[in-house]
């Protein structure tokens, strides 16, 4: 089977995709411009069903619904620099801040310090050899998706 037919049936929607995510799991969110915001929503829908999911990223530039008040229990978040988005919630202790350099981030992962289970990315469509691109937001992705159980692509 060559690589456009496994990707072919790899495509699904976000509400199948984040179906991996079990509680208990930690995930990395694809920082920056690539933050998967469609990832996310569909992510958070299923609080009801989730406990204990932690949530790390170094600044997603969106909205952060899982910081929200009442998502405690479901959602906790791991805050690697503290955006607008997250700030309120790490003041309020609803999320963490773990001060780190970012070139310490890749070995904090890939080390196992800071395993990650799943990792939500965002990436362009793959090309005709089948490679695609993470734009910008390589920094800690790279060991995250390397080192995850899962990694779910919302492809843009």
């Amino acid at each position: 089977m060559n690589w456009v037919d496994i990707y072919r049936q790899r495509v699904t929607t976000a509400e199948r995709a984040v179906t991996d995510i079990r509680s208990g799991d930690r995930v990395w969110v694809h920082p920056g411009c690539n933050t998967p915001t469609r990832l996310i929503d569909a992510m958070v829908a299923r609080a009801p069903e989730l406990e204990n999911v932690e949530v790390a990223h170094i600044l997603a530039v969106a909205p952060a619904p899982y910081v929200a008040p009442g998502m405690e229990g479901h959602f906790r978040h791991r805050s690697l620099f503290v955006g607008e988005n997250v700030r309120e919630a790490v003041n309020a202790g609803r999320a963490d801040f773990v001060p780190i350099h970012l070139h310490e981030i890749p070995i904090l992962i890939s080390r196992g310090l800071m395993p990650i289970d799943v990792a939500l990315i965002h990436i362009s469509p793959p090309d005709e050899h089948g490679f695609c691109s993470s734009g910008v937001g390589i920094e800690g992705t790279k060991a995250a998706v390397e080192n995850a159980r899962t990694s779910i692509a919302l492809v843009n």
